[in-house]
């Protein structure tokens, strides 16, 4: 219990921290899924991260059709409930976008980023715990944002001011986490990921790498992300999403 203390506490550390911070126009609206969906969240750490990891996968930020709605990094909401056996209730953010509502268990939409990547890992573990047994998934920023239009706008399309304050906070974050889970490998999902990887844990004895992405925005991985990710997880001689 005593790294899961720790851990939530840093959590906390950090919704707090990035609550803080402000962003100028394009963005108009910012949800913190840490704060109004803390309760599955916490649910999350809760069962998951109890023990240490040999593999920690880390993704960029909340989708909007997924952490956003269930406060479970890549979690889309029939993966989070079914697989992962989290369900609880959701809060409304503060300041709402009208055409990127919050409505938490209840969404409709599917983030496919999530559905491949669970969906990856259910094919292999039919009980999660196996999974997490080894291997660990986080998200490196908390935050949303999204432009007056609904768009979402990623962390690197940020003012380098932005940047500079929200890495810091998650920076930050990602070493506690490292700290705590203690990987012997830590992999981006995408290259950003990796990037600030590498950025936040240059002086740590920790392995980084990465995995393609499983958005449906890259063309790549629409023609068979979960082959794809595996071909490169044997590449670097970890047995996962097979």
């Amino acid at each position: 219990m005593k790294q899961l203390d720790a851990l939530l506490a840093a959590t906390d550390r950090l919704s707090r921290a990035v609550a803080k911070l402000s962003f100028d126009a394009p963005i108009t609206h910012v949800y913190n899924p840490l704060q109004y969906a803390s309760v599955p969240h916490e649910n999350y750490l809760r069962a998951y991260a109890t023990n240490k990891k040999s593999v920690l996968f880390l993704g960029m930020n909340p989708g909007p059709f997924g952490m956003a709605q269930t406060g479970v990094p890549f979690g889309d909401v029939t993966m989070v409930r079914d697989y992962l056996k989290i369900s609880a209730p959701v809060r409304k953010p503060k300041r709402m976008h009208p055409k990127r509502p919050i409505d938490g268990f209840s969404c409709t939409r599917s983030e496919v980023s999530g559905s491949r990547l669970w969906g990856a890992i259910a094919a292999q573990w039919s009980n999660p715990q196996d999974f997490f047994e080894s291997h660990f998934i986080a998200n490196y920023c908390p935050l949303v944002f999204m432009e007056e239009s609904g768009k979402n706008r990623t962390p690197d399309k940020l003012p380098s001011r932005e940047q500079s304050l929200l890495y810091n906070a998650c920076d930050l974050y990602l070493r506690e986490l490292t700290h705590l889970l203690q990987p012997q490998i830590v992999i981006g999902v995408g290259k950003f990921a990796e990037g600030r990887a590498k950025a936040a844990l240059k002086d740590l004895d920790v392995r980084i790498a990465t995995v393609l992405h499983p958005s449906p925005a890259s063309p790549k991985a629409n023609r068979g992300w979960a082959s794809e990710a595996a071909k490169q997880l044997r590449a670097l001689g970890i047995d996962a999403l097979g």
